[in-house]
């Protein structure tokens, strides 16, 4: 076992801790931490990964922008007046065994599948390159999402003006 590993398994647990205590925290605050610890966690994998410019776009989009998102919606809900009921249900027993079985399938998938790396075929994503690909191939969906989130961004605007009056 190498360093390498050990990060990966770390951050790993991480990740996957962060994404559960997310949908079994009570709080809308608590959901928010674990977002964007689970968002840090995946930046570092893409470290190890070697995509720093895939990590550093993980941080600023998502655990900046998602974890401005979840406080704005903090800020913009009630509070409940009653907490939660905190008794574990025979369905999240039933999920948890199915989650279980899943992640052992995978696993058993990943560590039985050999990986055929040619050698000398290694191609290195950089900033340059992206943006290229980017702006030239697929420049008419990353328009159309831009133009989707524009409309998502009115929408919620006018759900929450709504509210007001």
């Amino acid at each position: 076992m190498n360093a390498e590993f050990l990060a990966f398994s770390i951050l790993s647990v991480f990740a996957i801790g962060g994404a559960v205590f997310f949908l079994n925290a009570g709080k809308v605050m608590h959901m928010a931490i674990a977002l964007a610890f689970t968002f840090f966690s995946l930046a570092g994998i893409y470290l190890l990964l070697q995509a720093e410019f895939l990590a550093v776009v993980q941080v600023l989009v998502y655990a900046g922008g998602i974890s401005i998102l979840m406080i704005f919606g903090i800020m913009l809900t009630k509070p409940e007046e009653g907490a939660p009921s905190r008794s574990f249900q025979y369905h999240q027993w039933i999920s948890l065994a199915t989650v279980t079985g899943f992640f052992v399938i995978i696993m058993t998938i990943i560590y039985q599948t050999p990986i055929l790396t040619p050698a000398g075929k290694e191609t290195s994503a950089s900033v340059k390159s992206i943006g290229s690909i980017l702006f030239k191939n697929y420049a008419i969906p990353f328009e159309l999402a831009s133009i989707l989130l524009l409309v998502a961004l009115i929408g919620a605007i006018v759900l929450a003006r709504k509210e007001q009056k």
